[in-house]
């Protein structure tokens, strides 16, 4: 492999200054777009020997046939330009972003004589303001009908507004309660455009001042016997509490904020988008993003922000936007959507108190979204046939392989090493087919794939077991047992020396028409037996999904096995309890005989003991009863 670039620039020809670089393939593509406050340093990276530099990074770097760069008065002009460019060009290396879906806005069209609140997906509509979005469209009608209850301002058709303002008779909506506008002849179009100021007042931030003066009007209404009145006005009450009761406080009622949840693995991300105005979730939306190189948390960060407020008015830009970590470039950007907003703008991290926790729940959202992304991936019917063809191509077989077995290993701290083998046919999990291992004696993860292997492949040599039931002219029908079914595919967790491992134990086992292969969670990187460099698949493959989902089963599989043991392994349960080692630990189980014995002793029983103080005993009783209640089984 050559360690240098054809078109690496010469020493000193890159600027020191701030500055937006592109890089091209032969043909003149633009592959990726970055900026950087120092275009020597920051390309000088790209052109590092080559073995050093990620593969998927040196993948981009070869397939390029130039670069260039164009140098900016600050910092935040290459911010700008670098966002015009992505756009503009849409480079593949650059992150690429899937909206879960297009979600529903509420839109009140403001351009109108009548302003018209409605339900669309359509953000172009001129002179619209949106509230949103919302998770589902029933949400949005809900929400209407709610507030038109409060605020009745025109929800007809424009078609059914004109031939109602023509004819001098209601719209239809009108006629039934539904409409306010102008079109049902109760307000003029100056009255109504008040209603519609004060639904956007209420929108913008649950205004307790409506509550308020409804609840007055109310009181009066009632003391001067109006009970009729004060009975329309109590319902409007109620409206306005099941709108606020729909987005609940969760931070102080003066907040506006946007706050944005991630997860991440080294190919694709999720984000949770947290539109927080008047301390109130007022929208949420989901997007997920392919990752082509490897970038920092700080970097997707920055991405993101630029893709959710490059094209948005100042109106949507929030006085805070909460992230899980800080930017590289936090304060170019401060400046940016200050520029964009006309305010200040402060781009903050959630650490502590009401933000934290909010925080964690975009987060845990996002880790859901991630999840759906990849199930879905390799659930639909086209994308699974893809990822076999692709995966057959990759590992150079003779057939797509409709069984895979995947192997993962999982231990506590070189204790409790246990297997786990998972099945998938035809892309789908057979569950039922899904295996676990006990490990007892190990010297490293090595050696456990070699020995769970050898454990598998056995079952393979196995006579044909006969069913419990016999067959309808009485002879016992012979059926093989499902876990004697050979895999035309074995993949395990890890890098070449558990492929190797894998591999002996195939070849120890006389199976060696079945193919092996390993993927290396830090780079995702495909390794095949007796090879000296790893298989990279393509981002965008459906077999690299494929193989990371079954990886990622086994890795879940295994673990859930070892929980469920380490309840039933008491020398695990007390190796947690702090101050506790192995000789108290021995002497503990020595003096009580039995584990049951153990569990059912006092403090005061436990503190007999030689070496262990009353604290100590309290602890030990307490992580006991602990560990006792989570084996209980749920009522």
């Amino acid at each position: 492999m050559r360690e240098q670039l054809a078109y690496k620039p010469k020493p000193g020809e890159i600027p020191t200054n701030p500055g937006v670089y592109r890089f091209r393939d032969a043909h003149g593509r633009v592959l990726y777009v970055g900026k950087a406050k120092n275009l020597r340093q920051r390309l000088s990276n790209y052109f590092a020997p080559l073995h050093t530099l990620h593969e998927r990074t040196r993948r981009m770097v070869t397939t390029a046939a130039s670069v260039e760069w164009t140098v900016v008065p600050t910092d935040v002009d290459s911010l700008q330009l670098e966002y015009q460019w992505i756009k503009e060009f849409d480079p593949p290396y650059n992150v690429r972003y899937r909206d879960d879906k297009s979600y529903p806005f509420m839109a009140i069209t403001l351009a109108d004589e009548a302003p018209r609140v409605m339900v669309t997906r359509n953000r172009r509509i001129p002179g619209a303001k949106y509230f949103g979005p919302f998770p589902k469209v029933w949400a949005v009608h809900d929400t209407i009908d709610l507030m038109i209850k409060v605020f009745p301002i025109r929800t007809c058709s424009d078609s059914s507004y004109k031939r109602a303002m023509q004819t001098g008779r209601p719209c239809f909506p009108g006629q039934i309660g539904k409409c306010g506008g102008p079109c049902s002849h109760r307000v003029t179009i100056a009255e109504h455009r008040a209603i519609v100021d004060d639904f956007i007042a209420f929108m913008q931030g649950g205004d307790e001042r409506f509550t308020r003066d409804l609840t007055a009007r109310m009181k009066a209404a009632a003391a001067a016997m109006d009970y009729e009145h004060a009975a329309v006005l109590r319902d409007k009450l109620a409206s306005i509490e099941a709108v606020l009761n729909k987005s609940a406080l969760v931070l102080p009622a003066d907040t506006d904020a946007d706050l944005f949840g991630i997860a991440e693995d080294e190919l694709s991300a999720a984000v949770q988008h947290f539109v927080i105005r008047g301390g109130r979730v007022r929208g949420v939306s989901s997007t997920t993003i392919d990752k082509e190189l490897d970038i920092s948390g700080g970097d997707l960060v920055d991405q993101i922000l630029q893709r959710v407020y490059g094209d948005a008015a100042p109106a949507d830009i929030p006085r805070r936007v909460l992230v899980p970590v800080l930017p590289p470039d936090a304060d170019e950007l401060e400046q940016w959507l200050r520029g964009k907003r006309g305010k200040s703008v402060e781009i903050a991290v959630a650490q502590r108190g009401q933000r934290a926790e909010l925080l964690r729940n975009a987060t845990l959202n996002a880790q859901q979204a991630l999840l759906r992304h990849k199930t879905r991936r390799t659930s639909d019917y086209s994308a699974r046939t893809q990822a076999l063809g692709d995966l057959q191509e990759a590992l150079g077989m003779d057939e797509a392989p409709l069984r895979i077995e995947c192997f993962d290993i999982s231990h506590l701290q070189g204790t409790n090493v246990v297997g786990s083998m998972v099945v998938f046919e035809d892309g789908l999990p057979r569950k039922d087919q899904y295996r676990s291992f006990s490990i007892a004696e190990t010297t490293d993860d090595t050696d456990s794939i070699h020995q769970v292997l050898t454990r598998r492949l056995a079952h393979l040599d196995r006579p044909d077991e006969p069913e419990a039931a016999p067959s309808e002219e009485g002879a016992v029908v012979k059926k093989r047992p499902r876990f004697a079914y050979p895999p035309q595919l074995l993949i395990v967790d890890g890098g070449k020396p558990q492929v190797e491992a894998a591999a002996r134990a195939l070849r120890e086992s006389g199976h060696e028409e079945i193919a092996l292969c390993g993927i290396a969670k830090r780079l995702e990187e495909i390794w095949l037996p007796g090879d000296d460099f790893p298989v990279i698949l393509p981002r965008t493959s459906e077999a690299l999904y494929l193989v990371q989902r079954l990886r990622d089963e086994a890795h879940r599989f295994a673990i859930s096995h070892q929980r469920r043991r380490r309840k039933r392994d008491i020398r695990s349960v007390l190796s947690e309890v702090p101050g506790l080692g192995d000789a108290r630990i021995r002497a503990l189980l020595r003096h009580f005989g039995s584990v049951s014995a153990l569990r059912g002793a006092t403090v005061a029983q436990i503190e007999e003991l030689p070496g262990i103080g009353p604290k100590l005993a309290e602890t030990v009783f307490r992580h006991l009863q602990g560990d006792l209640r989570e084996e209980a089984p749920t009522p």
